[in-house]
């Protein structure tokens, strides 16, 4: 696969249709830090990007578009299709909270709301898919989502990224892959994972993808029982770094970021920063470290009874 092709193609493709998010070196407490602002995309997260990359190369049946989602990618695809005219039936968990379900109910999608976690709206969308022959677009294992996440990396380069390391969080791996794809070695990547939701370090640790428990403050965003194969072999063959994060570190980063920054984001959105405010991922004294915050849909919506 030439992923750096893929991503140029996806980037030429998505251009009209998502945000170039801002960029910004920020001090905080020693240490200077780059950031991306991804959570100021469409619908709050960087989802966005591979789901118009999907629709605006598909040709999409009759039926429809289905997708499961822990919330995040449902929002994106929900909005992606009605850009593009199709209809869409999105699965998510009840633990997808009333805020991220009140976002996809927004863009005018079937909504439906599922008991578990996002394994089981993964098993309901299949079957609709077989039921009635929609196209599904998965959140993270699928080379247009992968290459369509990659876009983000790219544009951060575009921008002037100046950093050795670059700090991501995972749940299935697609935003991940999408900068392992487009930088190949380049720079430094490392993998940010809740303690309780580490699908990403348990397959490295086990040689090959393995289902894992989900549960914390994240996992409506980095909840995936098992990480995708593109993103495995990508961080297997490159030999990504991978850290794990507590709950407790994640709010503190969440705090930090509202506090410091103004920017109010989700958990998942704070985790990259976590590891480095932790010292869950300690940079050597002249290393140039960038974290990219990937997803803003706080819940519940600070705003919603305005």
């Amino acid at each position: 696969m030439d992923w750096q092709a893929a991503i140029s193609g996806a980037a030429a493709r998505v251009a009209d249709h998502v945000r170039r998010t801002p960029v910004a070196t920020l001090r905080f407490g020693a240490r200077t830090v780059r950031f991306k602002f991804e959570q100021m995309q469409h619908t709050g997260s960087f989802k966005a990007r591979g789901a118009f990359n999907t629709l605006l190369q598909a040709e999409v049946p009759q039926a429809g578009i289905v997708a499961a989602s822990g919330g995040n990618h449902g929002a994106a695809v929900a909005c992606a299709a009605a850009g593009l005219g199709h209809r869409a039936r999105i699965y998510v968990p009840r633990i997808a909270g009333p805020a991220k379900i009140a976002l996809i109910r927004a863009q005018g999608a079937d909504l439906q709301v599922v008991p578990g976690a996002y394994a089981e709206a993964a098993e309901r969308a299949a079957e609709w898919q077989a039921a009635t022959g929609a196209m599904q677009v998965h959140p993270y294992d699928a080379e247009a989502t992968v290459a369509g996440q990659g876009t983000v990396m790219a544009e951060w380069e575009d921008q002037g990224l100046d950093a050795d390391t670059v700090l991501i969080a995972v749940g299935g791996g697609g935003l991940i892959a999408g900068a392992l794809g487009w930088l190949q070695g380049r720079r430094k990547l490392v993998a940010v994972e809740p303690e309780t939701a580490c699908a990403l370090h348990a397959a490295l640790a086990a040689g090959a993808p393995v289902d894992v428990e989900v549960s914390g403050i994240a996992a409506n965003a980095l909840g995936a029982k098992r990480v995708g194969d593109i993103c495995f072999g990508l961080a297997q063959a490159q030999g990504v770094e991978s850290v794990l994060v507590s709950d407790t570190a994640i709010a503190e980063a969440q705090a930090m970021l509202w506090r410091e920054t103004r920017q109010l984001v989700e958990p998942a959105g704070a985790a990259a920063l976590a590891a480095l405010l932790s010292g869950a991922y300690v940079p050597a004294e002249d290393e140039r470290v960038a974290v990219l915050v990937c997803g803003g849909n706080v819940a519940p919506d600070p705003l919603d009874s305005v």
